[in-house]
């Protein structure tokens, strides 16, 4: 498939990754010829230095046929033309834009991207995207990662294994047999700073990071037994109050058990803007890391604090100082992965990637066919790959214990019809069944050719 992908930063040099990786024909457009040039440099791709939204632009990266343009520069009227211009002179057939402006994505405008206005197939809004993820994380406070799969019937939590986990130096095929009802296993685990799919032999040991997919009616149980209590999120705090912040505040305005939240922002006209769009959420102008202010917020009554400016750094001193004064749970927004290993030194509890989570949602709507859902785990280190067996497949008819899967790849759930099921070796797929497969990335064009979604994979 020939794609064009327009923004070459840290999200559309993501996509062309993947992308890239899986064989397609990628062609980078960005008018700064330095992220051009790292793209071509680093990836199997074509570049492009000009400005996405002119046509001679588009005529250059090979519009005239091009399968999909994926509009992701900064601008979000850029990416609102690009897709127009990519409809109107050259008929790309799908079209996907990034937009961050909360006006464009008001429900009542929704008319604006039909086919006779502005053309595009699917709006992706990172806000809303790490909104989301920061209420995922909110659902399952000692989880430092979670997400959420066939059709919210289960999940997949990261959780830090610690000295009073009850199953440290347990071999994981142990498990079965001490939870043999648990509907849950154990799909990666990152140790030292290494992530891999664990063999059934393997131990689980102090430090490490474990993935853990597992049934949703399990989850409070999945955590008990790695020595993890829940607690009800009642009071919040968030330090940041631009787009994502106020995004994440009227979410929890909107959840029918009632949150009681404080926003700290430190501009002032930021936090005019959202003292006005919000209801029920109290408004402090000032320094999330001043901890006068934040005693102010009552942090030290908190449940959970969310630092999500715009500043990495500022985001995990925020969850450094509130982890200081007393507040049990801090999550920090982080973009750069570099400083992920420095969370668990810091004390920082867990971190919303916004570039992985717009990653994986582009990725979702790209990968349309019978590939359901994607989720990128880490620096795009492995995926979670959810998708519906076809009859032609390799795995149709055949038992989990004689599918070839490559060292990397375990599956995490089964679907047969309303019902999900922990995986075992016996267990025979059938065609329509519907499979959740952890992957390392080197790993994931095996997948699809198990999975044969290659057939109609877009």
């Amino acid at each position: 498939m020939k794609v064009i992908i327009c923004g070459a930063g840290q999200v559309g040099w993501q996509i062309a990754r993947h992308l890239s990786g899986e064989l397609n024909d990628v062609t980078v457009v960005d008018n700064n010829p330095d992220l051009v040039r790292r793209a071509t440099d680093t990836l199997d791709v074509q570049g492009i230095a000009g400005f996405a939204s002119y046509p001679d632009v588009l005529d250059r990266a090979g519009a005239r046929d091009a399968d999909m343009i994926i509009a992701a520069t900064h601008s979000d009227e850029v990416n609102m033309v690009t897709c127009q211009v990519a409809h109107s002179v050259f008929g790309i057939q799908r079209k996907i834009a990034r937009l961050r402006s909360q006006s464009y994505l008001t429900a009542i405008y929704s008319d604006l991207y039909r086919r006779d206005h502005l053309p595009i197939d699917v709006v992706i809004s990172p806000e809303r995207e790490v909104a989301a993820a920061a209420m995922r994380r909110l659902s399952a406070p000692a989880a430092f990662d979670t997400e959420t799969f066939m059709d919210g019937q289960a999940q997949l939590l990261g959780v830090t294994i610690h000295e009073d986990c009850p199953i440290i130096n347990t071999p994981l095929r142990q498990l079965t047999d001490l939870f043999s009802t648990l509907r849950a296993i154990v799909v990666g685990v990152r140790r030292e700073g290494t992530l891999f799919a664990p063999e059934p032999g393997d131990q689980l040991f102090v430090g490490d990071q474990c993935y853990v997919f597992s049934h949703v009616e399990d989850v409070s149980r999945t955590m008990d037994v790695f020595g993890k209590t829940q607690k009800k999120q009642d009071r919040v705090v968030i330090v940041g109050g631009g787009n994502v912040g106020l995004e994440v505040a009227k979410t929890l305005e909107e959840q029918k058990e009632r949150i009681r939240s404080k926003v700290i922002e430190r501009d002032r006209a930021s936090a005019e803007r959202a003292a006005e769009e919000l209801e029920r959420t109290i408004v402090l102008n000032g320094d999330g890391l001043d901890a006068a202010l934040l005693k102010e917020a009552g942090i030290e009554r908190a449940d959970a604090m969310l630092a999500v400016t715009d500043d990495d750094k500022t985001n995990m001193l925020a969850a450094v100082r509130a982890k200081a004064e007393g507040c049990p749970l801090a999550i920090a927004l982080i973009n750069d992965p570099t400083l992920v290993p420095l969370m668990q030194p810091m004390g920082i509890d867990a971190y919303i990637n916004p570039r992985a989570t717009t990653v994986s949602s582009i990725l979702r709507h790209i990968r349309h066919g019978r590939v359901r859902q994607v989720y990128s785990i880490g620096d795009a280190e492995a995926e979670v790959i959810e998708a519906e067996v076809l009859s032609t497949s390799p795995m149709a008819g055949a038992r989990l214990r004689d599918i070839d899967f490559p060292e990397g790849v375990l599956v995490g759930a089964v679907r047969k019809g309303d019902e999900v099921l922990r995986p075992t070796g016996g267990l025979r797929i059938e065609e329509g069944d519907v499979v959740a497969i952890f992957s390392m990335a080197d790993d994931v064009p095996e997948v699809e050719r198990l999975m044969q979604v290659s057939i109609d994979f877009f």
